[in-house]
């Protein structure tokens, strides 16, 4: 960690994660690569472990490999906005900012704004868009090539084709500036030392003008605030448990401390009704929990 230069970016991480916690903010335990150090669960960043899992440290931080340490933290989604404002009054507001995101017009989206455009009916826009194959990384002259139908069509219809042509030259070109959901950049002097920066027209909304890429190739370091539902739904969650618990005298929850082999838990895991429980709510891995039946947290 001092090897690479990154003391710093530990101790800002910890800083508002105690913040948070601090004004009962729900905060994820840790996960992704950032789980695998030691120094981030000494810090109180993660709160797994990772001795006791055999997680790996060389995933997060590797001199092989050089790249930005990158700990993904989650917050709850009513809270993250007020840890980034944390965030903003600590280390100033000139030196702290969400990074731009470019909209660029895509094959099927280039084709509609084109039509608008030129004044053609709605009803050619959308067959010539419906005709383009939906994949990510899909382009105009790769569309071409894989739908027969499309080539056929632009070769009888002559409206069609003043579309194409013209969509064929603005393909890829930025459309609009959105902001990045998660991205937040803390300079060590001000963020114009580093990187122009873009305002809505009210002169709020301030973002840099760099995407999250190039603003790292300045030297900048981006933090994540995810904004993580599941952890809202855990909080109201106690909220509604806890007070009732009270009443009747018995000791009240506390989620850090609920137990990982519960067989309760595992039992209705296994029934895959995981709805709203993080990464296991997708189709594809509530039928692969339905094939594995999870018994405890090393299958999972």
């Amino acid at each position: 960690i001092l090897q690479m230069g990154f003391p710093g970016y530990f101790l800002i991480v910890m800083d508002f994660i105690q913040w948070a916690k601090n004004h009962d903010i729900p905060v994820g335990p840790g996960r992704g690569s950032g789980a695998g150090s030691l120094v981030a669960y000494a810090l109180k960043i993660t709160d797994l472990d990772p001795l006791e899992y055999d997680l790996l440290f060389e995933r997060f931080l590797n001199p092989e490999r050089v790249s930005m340490p990158d700990f993904d933290v989650d917050f709850c989604m009513d809270g993250r906005d007020r840890v980034i404002g944390y965030v903003a009054d600590h280390y100033g507001r000139n030196a702290v900012s969400q990074i731009i995101t470019f909209g660029t017009m895509a094959a099927k989206a280039v084709v509609r704004d084109v039509a608008r455009v030129q004044g053609k009916s709605y009803g050619l826009a959308d067959k010539l868009s419906k005709l383009i194959p939906f994949e990510i990384g899909m382009t105009l002259a790769k569309a071409i090539d894989a739908e027969p139908a499309l080539k056929e069509f632009l070769e009888t219809d002559e409206e069609a084709q003043e579309i194409w042509e013209m969509a064929l030259s603005l393909e890829g070109l930025t459309r609009n500036v959105g902001k990045h959901a998660g991205g937040v950049v803390i300079a060590p002097t001000k963020l114009t030392d580093f990187a122009a920066l873009y305002c809505d027209e009210e002169g709020g909304g301030l973002v840099t003008q760099f995407d999250k890429n190039d603003v790292e190739d300045a030297g900048l370091v981006k933090f994540d605030f995810l904004g993580l539902r599941t952890l809202t739904i855990v909080d109201w969650a106690l909220k509604m448990i806890n007070p009732r618990l009270q009443k009747e005298g018995k000791e009240t929850i506390n989620i850090d401390h609920i137990p990982l082999d519960d067989p309760a838990s595992f039992t209705l895991l296994k029934t895959a009704e995981t709805t709203a429980v993080f990464q296991l709510e997708s189709r594809g891995m509530k039928e692969l929990i339905k094939k594995l039946q999870p018994d405890n947290l090393e299958d999972m």
